[in-house]
């Protein structure tokens, strides 16, 4: 068994390290495409696009918070749905290794990649919409596969290429739910939690191995918890979601605010390591500029999700009937995730002490596991237990966020190929997988996942990428007559003649 168990560690970091390695490159040509073939909307429009997204909920009676029917939930769920999948431990965690690894210049491409990555976001979301369909529910399905097999596949030649990437990537996120949208999230929930707060033997073992009982506790519980959320469907979610996204994020925005303030006087020298060693340099293995630039757009991809069309799934489920209105609400999601929830991170890091500014290296202490505890150690530092109580409180709520998306990602994934019937069942195994989560010692169902979670962005970037001239008309079309203010257009709003019709009918939003 370990000699198998080896062969397939040793097959998974040999893909793993192609798809990541190269798949970051291939994820920012794309971004790069897009946002110029777009004419750099995520700038050019900016006022547009913030205050039709995020200013909307702060007005009354406002369009983007309200719910049409029981099938839909508002645009503003579907943002809160996607950023619970989207926060989760590679805000924190994940950050801390990129620069512990790549050195503070990481942060620089881990902002290039999110910038780049709004318009992949925005392309995806556009296609999500425009491509969408109800299901025999009544409600709305969207993703990826959709638009490869509805798009792509009615290209020239493109039929049977366009249904085997649908399905391939389907596959690949069903998989990648299991793991990195659930035993991962989890297990580092369990990890966390029984640090700050449980002594590691406070209730013993189980059985004859070195799994704390308290490990299983905490993994039951959460079943409980995401039972009552995850069988309850979309709607649950997303009202869960809308509750609790908005609290934690701004909370733990404000906690590492309080830090900054604190290390005020440290601010100018953290934003000089950033551009400095964004170039490489002795703080980064051997150098090389290639470790930094991996290392930032892999972290900002792996919090962002941009181009791996995984938020596409919820986003496709608004009640929104424009395709670049959802789009946009694509770009704040990106924007917000990384822009701002990951920069807060990287300047606990880099206000630590941990890291030294002035050669970008990180102190043996949190080198030695890749900083998976910097930012616990940083707030534990500067207000002791509490600290270290309110990050594992801050994990607990990312994390557990993640693993309720990934569950409706997973099931839109499950429906495409097996229909409305096979979601039922999928929602119990993955309840159920929450326990292995939380007792897992090996790594290796955790790196399989991160696998599966890269490969999603193939299909999908090949997908977006031969769409892109669709998202330019889409985009257009919406400038002219929402922008320019041009009359006698007709919308774009989707590929279906029927749903084109439904959306004409329904009112201005």
């Amino acid at each position: 068994m370990d000699t198998f168990l080896s062969a397939v560690t040793t097959v998974n970091n040999a893909i793993n390290s192609v798809v990541w390695n190269y798949g970051v490159f291939l994820l920012v040509g794309a971004g790069l495409l897009l946002t110029l073939c777009t004419k750099v909307f995520q700038v050019s429009h900016l006022k547009h696009w913030w205050t039709n997204t995020i200013c909307t909920v702060f007005k009354k009676d406002s369009a983007s918070t309200k719910k049409t029917d029981t099938k839909t939930i508002s645009q503003w769920q579907s943002l809160c749905t996607a950023l619970a999948a989207t926060i989760g431990t590679g805000n924190i965690a994940g950050v801390a290794a990129a620069i512990v690894i790549g050195g503070p210049g990481a942060v620089f491409w881990m902002w290039v990649a999110a910038f780049l990555g709004m318009m992949t976001n925005f392309s995806e979301n556009v296609l999500g919409i425009f491509y969408r369909r109800r299901n025999k529910d009544g409600e709305w399905s969207g993703g990826a596969m959709y638009y490869i097999n509805d798009g792509l596949g009615k290209k020239k030649g493109m039929k049977y290429v366009a249904k085997v990437l649908s399905v391939l990537f389907a596959i690949f996120a069903i998989l990648a739910s299991f793991g990195i949208g659930n035993m991962g999230q989890v297990n580092k929930i369990t990890l966390n939690m029984q640090s700050a707060f449980f002594a590691e033997d406070c209730l013993g073992y189980i059985g004859d191995t070195s799994v704390p009982v308290i490990n299983l506790v905490i993994g039951l519980v959460l079943v409980v918890i995401g039972a009552l959320i995850i069988l309850g469907g979309l709607q649950r979610i997303a009202s869960f979601a809308e509750r609790v996204v908005p609290f934690m994020a701004v909370l733990y925005v404000i906690g590492s605010l309080v830090l900054m303030f604190m290390n005020i006087d440290k601010l100018g020298d953290m934003f000089a390591a950033i551009f400095k060693f964004a170039w490489g340099g002795q703080a980064v293995a051997g150098g090389a500029i290639g470790t930094v630039i991996v290392q930032g757009c892999k972290r900002g991809v792996f919090s962002n999700e941009a181009g791996l069309g995984s938020s596409v799934m919820v986003h496709s489920s608004s009640n929104v009937k424009e395709p670049v209105r959802q789009g946009m609400w694509g770009i704040f999601e990106v924007f917000f995730d990384t822009m701002i929830v990951c920069t807060m991170s990287a300047i606990v890091c880099l206000s630590s002490g941990y890291i030294d500014l002035e050669t970008g290296n990180a102190a043996a202490e949190v080198a030695a596991n890749d900083g998976a505890t910097l930012v616990s150690m940083t707030f534990g530092n500067a207000f002791g237990w509490f600290g270290q109580a309110f990050v594992a409180i801050a994990m607990l709520l990312f994390a557990f966020t993640t693993v309720l998306g990934w569950s409706q990602y997973g099931s839109k994934a499950v429906e495409y190929l097996f229909g409305v019937k096979g979601v039922k069942i999928y929602k119990v195994i993955f309840v159920l997988m929450i326990v292995s989560g939380a007792v897992m010692q090996s790594s290796l169902a955790w790196d399989i996942s991160d696998t599966f979670n890269g490969l999603m962005m193939v299909p999908n970037l090949i997908g977006v990428v031969a769409l892109f001239p669709l998202v330019m008309k889409i985009t257009q079309n919406y400038v002219d007559r929402k922008i320019k203010g041009k009359k006698d257009i007709a919308p774009l709003l989707s590929y279906d003649a029927a749903t084109q019709k439904e959306m004409e009918a329904q009112a201005d939003d």
